[in-house]
């Protein structure tokens, strides 16, 4: 495995090249700088997120810049139910046939609160987001992703998805969860398919979710998410070939 630190690996020219892949949480941070990178690369980019004029804001840069031109499917993951991911997978059946890859991005931090004092109801929504939602999507879109000649299938981690970290509840144990449906996933597909399945922990970035985390920190020490692209281009093209049930990650791991 080549080093996927920052700046570390080198994707060939054309690494994505006709391949289609669907970005959650595309709108905003990693998500966008993913699906960027992914359409630089070659690949038709579906963008999904919540906020509508945040993702005609990343499909007109990835337009301008003069890749393949995106599509946008906004929903809410929050909501979302079953039938939702259904319709999704069936639009793609019919507009592309196959998905090369799917980066699981979207996510909620909630609350950094003692799990004594967790509210129930916000518990439930970053459980809905972080882990469902992953579920439902993936459960809708393998046809799709067997359909391709080789697929990346890739969820999003965290350090305090590996070791538990006193207050930070719902999304620590959101992320458990993550590594435990990569892991199942991995196992079940391993060496009957064509699909390959990892988990990135992107490590502290400068992104929305972790100033709210950090309130104090100084986001001039941290990446920008442009900055930590190289493991998401290795995991989603061919050179990651035969890397599959693995946690990888983007840079040095800290909190």
């Amino acid at each position: 495995m080549p080093d996927l630190k920052p700046s570390g690996y080198q994707a060939p020219e054309h690494l994505l090249k006709d391949k289609v892949i669907l970005v959650t949480g595309a709108s905003d941070g990693i998500g966008k700088a993913a699906a960027i990178a992914y359409a630089k690369y070659g690949a038709t980019v579906i963008l999904l997120g919540r906020s509508i004029p945040k993702l005609e804001a990343v499909y007109d840069e990835i337009e301008q810049a003069g890749f393949n031109k995106p599509a946008i499917y906004p929903l809410d993951l929050a909501v979302a139910a079953e039938h939702d991911y259904q319709e999704l997978a069936n639009i793609l059946q019919r507009e592309f046939g196959k998905l090369d890859g799917l980066l699981h991005n979207a996510g909620i931090l909630g609350q950094l609160t003692p799990i004594e004092q967790y509210p129930a109801e916000l518990w439930q929504k970053v459980m809905q987001v972080n882990v469902d939602s992953a579920f439902m999507l993936t459960q809708a879109t393998l046809p799709l992703l067997h359909n391709a000649d080789n697929a990346s299938l890739i969820f999003t981690s965290s350090s305090v998805g590996r070791k538990g970290h006193a207050y930070w509840g719902a999304y620590s144990v959101s992320k458990f969860a993550v590594e435990g449906l990569m892991q199942v996933l991995a196992e079940e597909l391993d060496n009957t398919s064509n699909i390959r399945v990892n988990s990135i922990n992107p490590g502290a970035t400068r992104t929305t979710m972790r100033s709210s985390a950090f309130p104090a920190e100084n986001p001039e020490t941290l990446h920008r998410p442009e900055e930590i692209i190289a493991a998401y281009l290795y995991l989603m093209g061919k050179d990651s070939i035969g890397t599959h049930g693995q946690s990888i990650d983007a840079q040095t791991p800290q909190q």
